[in-house]
């Protein structure tokens, strides 16, 4: 048996045609053909990395911990599969990777394969200043060598850009020419797992013209700024500004489309629909203007970056072109789902579920699942009602802690000041023994002291509110996802502190 996981960044499920989008992505189409296609799959932590240590361990981390490395006790999937004999290789330019906040994840795999040059990666050395460009005007960069911040961000990206005039040598490409290079080197071959990763359709939304002409009447029209980077915080673009970068995005998807169909020529070319599972889709989606709102994790997690696209051949079940109802969270099930492929048992500590038998009968594997981000809203869905459990009027968003023994968030360490007084060494049921660090946090996305730290109560009934336009009032939906919220924080062994920040009462368990 194989596996080949295919994994985008920002992929928006409600845009893409088998979720009744209208983006050009015909391969998308012919994906859902071939495969079971999940209409009611969400994320779990968030965002990137957070997401990613998901993959690995097959349990939720944002409870516990913001962005950062592996853990020493974590269990981690690729790493679990390689000690059992099955090969895993990785190929990604996900720079976040090859960050202090993620360095440790590429190395449990077998072999990987890093592609440079995504979102300002400091990659191509150039000391004079690139052109300028608009798509830089957005996020007010001034690129006069800053040497730190966004605007240094965007300085890197505009020369990391130079080196890419053609779509082949875009990062997203190269991921996908080593991805075939795999295949070939090991034709025939049997046992082992794959990882296609990109970055794209993440921001920014870099495409050439190609996948432009592909929606001619907006790019022929279109007489304002060429931006293509948005920014996180509320609209303050033109209406015209706002769809020139949906079309920027579209673009993007495009080319993305055109990269999975790529998987799907080999997947027919090389007969691997018999024994090869295919497992395709992101770690969250993106705003793009919707709630008057661009990007993630600053504001609530609608459904536009919580409810995700999710497909899934497996050959054991053979089950195709047909629909999914069942709640799944991807980031944690694909764990025990790509286990027990391989013959290998979870771990006690994963909470995720194996899909096979969803996957081939629509079995739900839960009632309801929780996800969220370290330190904001703490969210539950059965997949109808989505309840967003706020801090009210806890101004501060305290007490609240981080627990590792990796002191790294998303481009550095910790700073020294968070280790001034003395920490509580603590440990939890899943951290095998070991004794953690008890860090004051704040929470949020690293680095973003702006962001609010009061978080109201929101309940959101999707059947008769899909695109969540006002909470509702429901007293006995509200108790019965409180309950069941409570549940999960205890089946999860959440730090005390994450029922008095959010102002519950911690039932026994």
């Amino acid at each position: 048996m194989k596996v080949i996981f295919v994994l985008f960044d920002s992929l928006n499920r409600h845009l893409l045609p088998p979720y009744g989008g209208s983006i050009i992505a015909p391969n998308f189409q012919r994906l859902a053909e071939r495969s079971v296609t999940f209409d009611t799959s969400y994320v779990c932590s968030m965002p990137c990395i957070p997401a990613r240590r998901d993959m690995h361990t097959g349990r939720p981390s944002f409870l516990h911990r913001g962005w950062g490395p592996i853990e020493p006790f974590d269990d981690s999937m690729p790493r679990m599969l390689k000690e059992a004999g099955v090969y895993t290789h990785l190929i990604s330019d996900h720079s976040h990777y090859w960050e202090e906040g993620g360095a440790n994840y590429h190395t449990k795999y077998n072999s990987w394969e890093c592609i440079r040059g995504q979102e300002g990666d400091p990659w191509i050395p150039q000391v004079r200043d690139p052109e300028p460009d608009e798509s830089s005007a957005l996020r007010n960069a001034k690129i006069n060598r800053p040497c730190s911040g966004p605007d240094a961000m965007v300085r890197q990206d505009l020369v990391n850009r130079q080196v890419m005039p053609e779509p082949h040598l875009q990062p997203m490409s190269q991921v996908f020419t080593q991805a075939r290079e795999f295949l070939d080197r090991n034709r025939g071959e049997d046992n082992w797992f794959l990882q296609i990763e990109t970055f794209d359709p993440h921001e920014p939304f870099f495409s050439h013209r190609r996948y432009k002409d592909l929606y001619p009447e907006h790019y022929k029209n279109y007489q304002g700024r060429d931006i293509d980077w948005p920014p996180y915080r509320h609209i303050e673009e033109s209406p015209e500004e706002v769809e020139h970068m949906r079309y920027q995005y579209a673009s993007l998807v495009s080319m993305c489309d055109e990269k999975l169909g790529h998987v799907l020529d080999w997947m027919d070319h090389d007969n691997l629909w018999e024994d090869t599972m295919l497992i395709v889709g992101t770690d969250h989606g993106f705003l793009l203007g919707e709630h008057d709102c661009w990007a993630k994790c600053w504001m609530p997690f609608y459904e536009e970056v919580a409810r995700t696209p999710f497909f899934v051949w497996d050959p054991r079940s053979g089950a195709r072109n047909e629909r999914r109802k069942s709640l799944v969270q991807p980031a944690i099930d694909v764990v025990p789902t790509v286990l027990k492929v391989f013959g290998v048992e979870p771990t006690p500590r994963m909470t995720g579920c194996d899909l096979a038998a969803t996957i081939a009968t629509d079995e739900p594997v839960r009632e309801t699942g929780v996800f969220g981000m370290f330190g904001t809203h703490v969210n539950i869905t059965d997949g109808r009602y989505v309840y967003m459990r706020g801090n009210g009027e806890n101004q501060t968003n305290q007490p609240l802690y981080e627990y590792t023994l990796m002191p790294a968030n998303m481009r550095a360490a910790f700073t020294h000041d968070r280790f001034r007084e003395p920490f509580e060494a603590v440990q939890f049921d899943f951290t095998q023994g070991c004794h953690l660090m008890k860090v004051p946090a704040v929470g949020g996305m690293p680095g973003n002291e702006a962001m609010a730290r009061t978080f109201e109560t929101y309940l959101y009934d999707l059947e008769k509110d899909p695109t969540q336009e006002a909470p509702v009032s429901d007293p006995a939906a509200e108790a019965r996802l409180l309950d069941a919220l409570d549940a999960h924080l205890h089946a999860l062994d959440a730090p005390t502190e994450q029922w008095e920040r959010l102002g519950m009462c911690k039932e026994p368990a």
